[in-house]
């Protein structure tokens, strides 16, 4: 029985490993090893503005049929990505999200290090869609255009993916510290490809 599984599992890790290096032959992509942000643009720019559109308007039923089939979506609040603590939805929990009454732990507040409980609709308003990110001040494609103190590793947790950020700037009489930006993640599978992550950033103590 061991030995079965010992050969399973080696022969999906070879898949796996396969699967990665078709992908990476199939884009093309920076000396970082990540796709290319004019590439990226390419691919998923039309996808990418409909699930934004979907979260504006809270249309559950775009946002789960974008949801990636086997990973679901994780909702991370501050920039970090973190494969402890940041929960994930699957399709029929986006299907629900709107209407879901129940209270997540999603993370801990910065600065104060207090749980995030929050139902989703209140997680929406202050870890998604915090400002009218459809009119942005820019857009970047695999490109980080905002920076805190926070580390940045989502091109390190996710399997090659496209990273679509929607920023707003900030206002001149807040010293643009109240800029914030929505980071939606995208990965492929089965050559589709399909919302796998939220990132929320802001500026951090």
């Amino acid at each position: 029985m061991k030995k079965t599984l010992l050969v399973l599992l080696t022969l999906l890790l070879f898949i796996s490993g396969c699967g990665q290096k078709e992908a990476k032959q199939k884009y093309e992509l920076t000396p970082e090893g990540i796709i290319s942000p004019k590439v990226a643009e390419e691919i998923i720019k039309d996808t990418s503005d409909t699930v934004l559109l979907a979260l504006k308007n809270k249309d559950a039923k775009t946002l789960s049929k974008y949801t990636h089939p086997i990973k679901g979506v994780r909702f991370t609040p501050y920039t970090y990505v973190s494969l402890e603590n940041d929960i994930i939805f699957h399709e029929e929990n986006m299907l629900n999200f709107f209407t879901d009454q129940n209270t997540y732990v999603w993370g801990a507040y910065d600065g104060s290090g207090f749980d995030i409980s929050l139902t989703p609709s209140e997680y929406f308003e202050k870890f998604i869609y915090s400002k009218d990110f459809i009119s942005p001040d820019k857009v970047g494609y695999n490109e980080v255009l905002t920076q805190s103190n926070a580390l940045e590793n989502q091109f390190s947790v996710y399997e090659l993916p496209i990273v679509v950020e929607y920023c707003h700037n900030g206002t001149a009489e807040n010293a643009s510290l109240d800029w914030a930006s929505l980071r939606l993640v995208f990965e492929e599978y089965e050559n589709k490809w399909y919302l796998t992550g939220i990132i929320h950033c802001q500026w951090t103590i």
